[in-house]
C-alpha cells in the first residue's frame, strides 16, 4: 500500500466528471487500498478518486459514531439522492466541512439532512446507504468530487472570495499542486 499524493483545487482532474468504473480489476483494488491509507493519513473522513489524480467514480469513507462504533467502506459508481436541502444559513458551528482538496479551512455550508446513496462494492455486490447528519454530508461531499465539484464551489459568494485570496496566498488554483499526507507541512 502506499500514501498518494492528495491534489490541491485547481487541478483540472478535480474540476471535471469522473468516468465510470466499467470493471472492477487489481489495479481498482489497489486504488481503493491506497486511498484508504491516504484518507487515514491525511487525516480525511472521505477521500474519492479525482482527489488522488484518477478520474473514476468512486470514494472511500470512514466516520466514527459517538458511542465509537466505525463505519466504512468504498462506494463504486455511486447514485445519489437527497432530501431537499432546508433554507436558509448554515450554522457555522454545525455545518462547516473542509476538504483535503482545499487543506486547513473550514467553511460553513448547508446540506441536505438526508441521502440514499446505491452503486457497488469491490466484489462487484450492491451497496444501499441511507444516512442522516454527518454520514449524509460525507456521501454528498464525495459525491461532488466525482462531478468535479469542491465544497468551495457551493459556498456564499463572501467565502468563495475567501477560498480563493487563500489559494492565491498559498499558490494554489492551477495544476499539478499536491500534498502528501506524513510528507507535506501544510502549515500556512
Amino acid at each position: 500500500m502506499a500514501i498518494l499524493p492528495i491534489r490541491i483545487m485547481g487541478d483540472p482532474v478535480l474540476h471535471s466528471p469522473a468516468a465510470e468504473v466499467d470493471e472492477i480489476t487489481d489495479e481498482v483494488r489497489q486504488l481503493v487500498r491506497d486511498m484508504y491509507e491516504t484518507m487515514d493519513a491525511a487525516p480525511g473522513v472521505g477521500l474519492a478518486a479525482p482527489q488522488v489524480g484518477v478520474s473514476l467514480r468512486l470514494y472511500v469513507y470512514t466516520y466514527q459514531d459517538d458511542d465509537g462504533r466505525p463505519w466504512r467502506g468504498v462506494v463504486i459508481n455511486p447514485v445519489l439522492w437527497m432530501k431537499p436541502t432546508e433554507p436558509g444559513s448554515p450554522d457555522p458551528d454545525e455545518e462547516s466541512e473542509g476538504c483535503l482538496s482545499f487543506p486547513g479551512e473550514r467553511f460553513p455550508l448547508r446540506r441536505s439532512e438526508e441521502v440514499l446513496v446505491t452503486g457497488i462494492d469491490l466484489d462487484g455486490s450492491p451497496v444501499r446507504i441511507q444516512v442522516e447528519g454527518w454520514r449524509a454530508r460525507i456521501m454528498q461531499h464525495e459525491f461532488d468530487h466525482l462531478d468535479g465539484v469542491l465544497y468551495i464551489d457551493r459556498l456564499s459568494d463572501s467565502d468563495w472570495k475567501t477560498t480563493q485570496k487563500i489559494a492565491r496566498k498559498r499558490g494554489w488554483g492551477r495544476p499539478g499542486v499536491s500534498w502528501t499526507p506524513g510528507v507535506d507541512d501544510l502549515d500556512a
